[in-house]
């Protein structure tokens, strides 16, 4: 059976998407879980974004384009061994459609399989995925894709850490939700997303609140002088403190950007 003819009742992206802006920045997500979506996603301030247009998303799923009367998605893997994994022939039809009325440039619009072997994401990673147009998240089962896949479409590979999961719905998720908190009006207050954690390399300082006494806790004395150039120097000197002990692989990143910096 044709290709065209194995995926005739999956809607068009196109289709799929919601009414929203032509510009809003959109998630297309290839995943045999297409109901796993939006998930926590649209809960909060970025689901209320969402429905405002600020940024969509669109589920390719994988199941239609499966092979045989069962839809079959994955075989064996070849020269033996344990699981399944995805085929070729299936996931390359689907990032195909995926890819219909995006950008080639991948600058514009990247392609990214979640995968623990991939390079770790980090915030500078989300600033990059937010600066572009939207982006397409492979999501894995089993026990992957087949890597001709990977290589045939110039995959970029992405981990959110040293550990498997099950598959990469969960993945894509986190890192769908720490890119759109990037895009403007998102998050309501821009500036919050300059001040936080990795932003300057640093770990975030404490934060406090309301009651100024808590179980016998204070909030420290210089939050509450008003003296902001005193707050500032507080606040620093907590990052670095934290990021030091925390996060000693930050902290040495941090010290080498300072010393290029001189």
């Amino acid at each position: 059976m044709s290709i065209a003819g194995r995926v005739s009742t999956l809607r068009r992206p196109r289709d799929l998407m919601e009414e929203r802006p032509p510009a809003a920045w959109t998630a297309r997500i290839v995943t045999l879980f297409p109901e796993a979506f939006p998930g926590i996603l649209g809960l909060s301030l970025t689901g209320k974004a969402r429905d405002q247009g600020l940024w969509g998303l669109d589920t390719i799923d994988l199941r239609p384009f499966g092979l045989g009367k069962h839809k079959n998605v994955d075989d064996t893997p070849a020269g033996g061994g344990a699981g399944m994994v995805l085929r070729a022939d299936v996931v390359g039809p689907a990032l195909d459609h995926a890819a219909l009325g995006t950008p080639e440039d991948r600058t514009r619009w990247p392609v990214v399989y979640m995968s623990p072997r991939g390079k770790p994401f980090t915030q500078a990673m989300a600033q990059r995925f937010a600066g572009a147009e939207g982006m397409t998240i492979l999501c894995g089962r089993f026990e992957g894709v087949d890597e001709r896949v990977l290589d045939h479409y110039a995959i970029e590979e992405v981990s959110i850490g040293d550990f498997v999961l099950t598959g990469g719905e969960l993945a894509a998720q986190i890192v769908i939700d720490a890119t759109i908190r990037l895009l403007p009006g998102v998050l309501g207050n821009q500036a919050s997303t300059e001040e936080e954690s990795f932003s300057h390399g640093l770990l975030e300082h404490p934060q406090y609140t309301r009651p100024a006494e808590w179980q016998g806790r204070a909030i420290p004395e210089v939050l509450m002088s008003g003296h902001h150039g005193r707050i500032e120097a507080w606040r620093r000197a907590q990052s670095e403190e934290i990021t030091r002990t925390r996060r000693p692989d930050l902290w040495d990143a941090h010290i080498a950007k300072q010393k290029k910096g001189d």
